[in-house]
């Protein structure tokens, strides 16, 4: 039975998903929204802060900063409750409102960028504003995600690990790109553990992240405007990318059989079927999931919000009827 007395203690990390009968192809989600920040993200945001304190970076009064377009600001919110620090995310207009909420309830500060820079959109903005915070303010810390190894090896350290104690015959793994701080862990990890394994990285079109154009996207977590300096491409065997509609339609795929998942998960996962529908052969494949769809009620399972975004088209003919029937 397990007894914790801190939140961040928690963490269910051996929960898979067989998605055979869903995908078509042996495919295991692993279940990472199991915890009380709801997400991955806790893992990385538990051992930043553990790092930055065992630095003698973080000391009293001082008051941590991120930028983040939700669940690691959750998480951060949740760690700093926890540890009794102050915390001040820094995110934008695509972060949900609920995320927002949850934050401020757990006694963060919230920062909302409301403009894109006209180069490095939506994230330069929010790095941007939190260099010249920090700048002037001595004691505010920004933690820095993109590049901060405490990320990456979070990740080494359990995530990576728990996939090869779970499927010790795995042959390949899907991981989403986002700060890269996932990916770059399991990534060394299997390379050091079991070489053989194949990193299969699932980025967002519209992201620059692997050098491909900027466009616009819409919803957040995987992607971003600006290369991570986390990011080693040499760790990564093959990145795929993921039109925002596809992650819509795997995310409600998903919901029509009871599994409520994120918007990161809808993009691994349809990157991840596609792939293995190309590579007719047994292997066994392992896909992670950073979190669960609650704080996705008003985007990506909001029917009116995705006639908006993406057309109605995009909706399946139940779905439209009732959405045609609730217009005026």
């Amino acid at each position: 039975m397990p007894v914790i007395s801190t939140p961040q203690e928690f963490n269910v990390d051996d929960l898979y998903v067989d998605l055979r009968r869903l995908s078509g192809h042996p495919l295991y989600l692993k279940c990472e929204g199991f915890n009380f920040a709801g997400s991955i993200k806790l893992k990385a945001a538990n051992e930043m802060v553990s790092a930055a304190v065992r630095s003698g970076a973080l000391r009293e009064g001082t008051t941590l900063v991120e930028s983040s377009s939700g669940n690691l600001g959750v998480a951060l919110a949740l760690v700093a409750a926890s540890r009794g620090l102050r915390f001040l995310c820094v995110t934008d207009t695509r972060c949900n409102l609920s995320t927002r909420q949850l934050m401020t309830a757990l006694g963060a500060q919230v920062h909302v960028i409301t403009e894109p820079h006209p180069e490095d959109g939506f994230l330069g903005a929010r790095i941007r504003f939190v260099k010249d915070l920090v700048a002037e303010h001595a004691d505010h810390l920004w933690l820095n995600q993109y590049a901060n190894p405490g990320n990456w090896t979070a990740h080494y350290q359990t995530t990576g690990p728990e996939i090869l104690k779970s499927f010790p015959e795995v042959d390949v793994v899907f991981i989403g790109a986002g700060s890269t701080g996932t990916l770059m862990g399991c990534a060394r990890y299997f390379r050091e553990n079991k070489p053989s394994v194949r990193v299969v990285a699932v980025d967002s079109v519209g992201s620059v992240t692997f050098g491909t154009p900027a466009q616009p996207r819409m919803l957040p977590g995987l992607g971003t405007s600006v290369r991570p300096p986390l990011l080693d491409e040499s760790y990564v065997d093959e990145v795929l990318h993921v039109a925002e509609a596809d992650t819509v339609r795997a995310c409600r795929a998903l919901l029509r059989h009871g599994f409520l998942f994120g918007g990161s998960t809808g993009t691994v996962l349809s990157g991840a079927t596609a792939w293995l529908a190309r590579h007719d052969r047994d292997v066994t494949a392992v896909a992670i999931a950073p979190d669960l769809g609650e704080r996705y009620l008003d985007t990506v399972y909001h029917d009116q919000w995705i006639a908006d975004i993406y057309g109605a088209d995009l909706l399946g003919e139940q779905e439209a009827a009732t959405l045609a029937r609730r217009m005026p």
